[in-house]
């Protein structure tokens, strides 16, 4: 935002107290009214300054939570492996042996069969 100007919140309040037909005409409630203007106005000006400093060490802040947050919950990947090893240096392998299967023996025929 803009700053205010020193004068511009009293010139403002006398155009519009002008407006509703009240004129503000120099004494002690004119210079006071003024006072108080100039007060409210380095008070503004003030805060908006605060304002927008504490803005950006927020933003800071939260981009640095938000980069904590993403390195706990990111996947992890798998650390790779330095170098492979070599293949000629290692043994081929024998391939397994099948296991035969077994004989089973022939089924005898029944006493009662044969007699006949």
């Amino acid at each position: 935002m803009k700053k205010l100007k020193k004068d511009e919140i009293y010139d403002n309040l006398g155009k519009f107290l002008r407006g509703k037909g009240i004129e503000l005409t120099d004494g002690s409630f004119s210079s006071r009214l003024r006072q108080g203007c100039s007060i409210l106005t380095n008070s503004i000006n003030f805060a908006q300054d605060n304002l927008g400093k504490a803005k950006a060490q927020i933003d800071g802040k939260l981009d640095r939570m938000r980069q904590i947050i993403h390195d706990k919950t990111a996947p992890k990947l798998a650390p790779k492996p330095a170098s492979p090893p070599p293949k000629a240096a290692a043994k081929p392998k024998r391939p397994a042996k099948k296991a035969a299967p077994k004989k089973t023996a022939p089924a005898r025929k029944s006493k009662a069969s044969s007699a006949k």
